[in-house]
């Protein structure tokens, strides 16, 4: 099993930055890819960012060239360096992983609890 912590939402304003988050603990193989997911009122959650084992990175055209992931493997800790935040960023953001609990096992989606970002001046 694997546990998701997710920490660093809140409060920002237009223009503001906000860095996430989220530690994964527990027993488990190894981890995939991690990444962030966010879902507003009435929208369906939609990825912002995801980041490989190896590092390689892919995000959302609407936070591209403002966001930023990374992962510390060491750490299997994953983070979401947001910058130049807008309104509509408003979210809860949720930290996804794909583990597999053991050597036999197939990938399996693990989820935190989710973080609440809200953009407003």
């Amino acid at each position: 099993q694997v546990q998701l912590v997710e920490s660093g939402g809140g409060l920002a304003q237009p223009g503001g930055s906000l860095r996430l988050s989220c530690a994964a603990s527990g027993s488990f193989f190894s981890i995939n890819a991690m990444g962030w997911y966010r879902q507003a009122p009435g929208k369906q959650r939609e990825l912002v960012a995801g980041i490989t084992s190896g590092g390689t990175t892919n995000f959302a055209d609407s936070v591209k060239g403002r966001f930023t992931i990374s992962r510390d493997n060491a750490k299997n800790t994953v983070y979401l360096q947001m910058n130049s935040l807008k309104p509509e960023d408003t979210a809860v953001y949720y930290c996804n992983a794909v583990v597999r609990d053991s050597d036999h096992d197939p990938p399996f989606d693990y989820w935190g609890q989710g973080t609440q970002v809200t953009v407003s001046s």
